[in-house]
Parts: structure tokens; C-alpha cells; sequence
């Protein structure tokens, strides 16, 4: 149970991860077939380079990703069943975490819900522009997560993030 519940929650997370790359790449891929003046290229070098610094750096390798991997390592050493089924959500923070965590994982989630509701109201290409760098953030936020699979297997120490789990008792 211990493997199934780190497998599953990792894999999950970039599963999700990689449904939503999978769902906006061909609406950036849009691009190469539209006239886009120099504003637009400006804009979606502009757009590459914000999400992959705030999203990809900031958000996903700062502070998602390592958190991912250290929850479903702490999952591997302390299984629950429903934690295990429930493990790509336990990694995310939305269960067993601490309440922090829990609403800090929460309002993430709606506020990116919220930008994908009004990202959907924009006209091509700026939807596309918009699209590239957020697969951009994405891919990287994957990638970081697969660093620090790596970095576990080596040295489980040398990733100095908290689970956020609630304190026993």
C-alpha cells in the first residue's frame, strides 16, 4: 500500500498537470496560423517568460512541486486507505493537511478557476498568448516534479519543504 499510495499521488498530480497541458496546447498552437503584429509577439514573449519565472519557478518548483513529493513521501510511510485512494488530493493538500495548507490549496484552485473562466472569454490570438505561457508554467511545474522525484530517491534530506500534516493527536 505504501508504493500504491506514492505512485498514485504523484502520478496523479502530473496527470492532472498533464491533461491540462494536453487540453491548452492547441489552442496556443493556434498561433502559427494567425498575422500577429510585433504587439503580439512582445505579448507572448511577455506571457513565456512571466509564467515560466511566477508559475513554473515561483509557484511549481518553490513550493508545489516539493510539497507534492514530500506528502506522498510521508504517504508512503504512514498509508492510510483513504488516504491512498485519495492520494493525487492528499499530495495537493486537500486532505489531512493542516488548515492552512488546506485553505491556502483551496483558494489557489478557485482563483485559477477563475482565470481559466475569463482566459475562455478572450478572443484568439490573445487567448493563444495567454495559453503558451501558461503550458509553458505547466510543463515546467511537471519537470519540477520529476526533479524532485530524483532528489528523493538520492537524498530525501536535501528537500527542506513541510508536509503541512496536522500534528497526532
Amino acid at each position: 500500500m505504501k508504493f500504491i499510495g506514492f505512485y498514485w499521488g504523484v502520478g496523479g498530480v502530473l496527470l492532472l498537470l498533464s491533461f491540462a497541458i494536453f487540453r491548452l496546447t492547441p489552442m496556443a498552437l493556434e498561433l502559427v496560423g494567425l498575422p500577429l503584429s510585433a504587439w503580439h509577439y512582445l505579448a507572448l514573449c511577455f506571457s513565456i517568460v512571466l509564467m515560466a519565472y511566477s508559475e513554473g519557478y515561483k509557484g511549481f518548483h518553490l513550493a508545489f512541486a516539493p510539497r507534492v513529493v514530500m506528502r506522498a513521501h510521508y504517504l508512503a510511510q504512514n498509508p492510510r486507505t483513504s488516504h491512498v485512494l485519495l492520494a493525487p488530493i492528499f499530495c495537493m493538500g486537500f486532505i489531512h493537511a493542516t488548515r492552512r495548507r488546506r485553505l491556502v490549496s483551496l483558494s489557489l484552485s478557485l482563483m485559477i478557476l477563475g482565470f481559466i473562466m475569463t482566459a475562455r472569454l478572450l478572443p484568439q490570438p490573445w487567448r493563444g498568448i495567454l495559453d503558451a505561457g501558461v503550458v509553458t508554467g505547466l510543463s515546467l511545474g511537471n519537470l519540477s516534479i520529476l526533479y524532485f522525484l530524483a532528489m528523493l530517491k538520492n537524498n530525501p534530506k536535501a528537500i527542506n519543504v513541510a508536509t503541512e500534516v496536522p500534528e497526532p493527536g
